[in-house]
């Protein structure tokens, strides 16, 4: 598998607006219908923020919205901001995916790390839209942009002001169990439980198609489910026969076969005029194809064989034109032969050839 391509295809599939809700609705609402697709809106995955602690004065000479500090760049695979409704209440959030087709062993910290570039970078923006208000109060000669206190002012973000949410979902894309570390404690080796108490934690949030049961296959409403369906058994094959029998469920659009084609190497033909796939004609066409090409390389074995058999084997000829007959009869059979033949066949030949 190659990891730039899987890359590539895991995040086209994940962006898609329904996947990518079907995919937090398992998370959080254990497959019900609540993060609407249509309230999805993706944003800017670049995460930046700024070391606190610049000094007032420098804010104060500057009083601007730019950045003026070096700062601190990470890059999500996806962002999305959501609009969550429920009854009478009306919850923004951001959500964020990570993609991983191999097994990342510091992924809590990783994480951690983009969910507080976030955070901080909320706190930037909300200073800087505080600073600009100021300096468009002043410049109109009002007393107050916004009503603030000296410790408000300081900090930049404001008593009333509000942080959005941020929850960051890893989908491990790969054929293996999940074996990493699933929190920050789990990365330390402290057995203290009074120590780890004031140790502040934080948890990665997974979905792996390994720890899938099959009820929880069912809580997706999309191809999410058969495409992880479809990972998790790859390396089954009993199984994975008795899920692509008569499935139509595998009549799958054409990103969510890319992804399976990709993440399991499995040759299926996926043309680039088809939009949906049927996955199980597919690997039955393969399955055909990869049969009649076994039957067809036995019978170039046998012929192969067969031929040699009729050529004088002993080691020494009783002329040079005896010995270039017998090199050039060899050679012709070799011409007509696979090559996956030649190299299963080389000990065969020795035999043959020098017994």
């Amino acid at each position: 598998m190659h990891m730039g391509k899987a890359d590539i295809v895991t995040k086209a599939y994940m962006r898609k607006s329904n996947i990518f809700a079907d995919a937090f609705n398992y998370l959080i609402y254990d497959g019900k219908k609540v993060v609407d697709p249509e309230k999805l809106t993706e944003v800017d995955s670049t995460e930046i923020a700024i070391p606190f602690g610049a000094t007032e004065e420098r804010k104060e000479a500057k009083e601007t919205t730019e950045m003026t500090e070096d700062p601190v760049q990470k890059y999500r695979d996806i962002l999305k901001t959501a609009v969550i409704m429920q009854e009478v209440e009306t919850y923004y959030l951001l959500l964020g995916i990570e993609n991983q087709t191999d097994i990342h062993y510091a992924m809590p910290v990783r994480n951690m790390i983009y969910d507080a570039l976030q955070y901080g970078r909320q706190v930037t923006d909300t200073a800087a839209r505080h600073r600009k208000n100021r300096k468009s109060a002043k410049q109109q000669e009002k007393d107050h942009g916004d009503d603030y206190t000296k410790a408000e002012y300081l900090s930049g973000f404001y008593k009333d002001d509000v942080l959005k949410p941020v929850i960051t979902l890893v989908i491990h894309f790969g054929t293996d169990p999940w074996d990493a570390p699933l929190s920050l404690h789990e990365m330390m080796n402290i057995q203290d439980e009074n120590l780890l108490r004031f140790v502040q934690d934080y948890r990665i949030h997974l979905i792996d198609p390994a720890r899938l049961t099959e009820e929880d296959l069912e809580k997706f409403s999309s191809s999410l489910r058969e495409v992880m369906e479809y990972i998790r058994y790859s390396k089954d094959k009993k199984k994975l026969l008795e899920i692509l029998k008569d499935n139509p469920r595998m009549m799958l659009d054409r990103k969510a076969a890319v992804v399976i084609k990709t993440i399991t190497n499995t040759p299926i033909e996926i043309p680039e005029e088809t939009e949906v796939i049927d996955v199980c004609k597919a690997v039955e066409d393969m399955l055909k194809e990869s049969r009649e090409q076994g039957i067809e390389q036995g019978i170039e074995k046998k012929r192969w064989q067969h031929g040699l058999r009729g050529v004088k084997s002993q080691k020494y000829y009783d002329s040079i034109e005896e010995c270039r007959g017998c090199l050039r009869k060899v050679s012709s059979i070799f011409l007509c032969l696979p090559p996956k033949i030649l190299i299963s066949n080389v000990t065969f030949l020795k035999k043959v050839m020098f017994r």
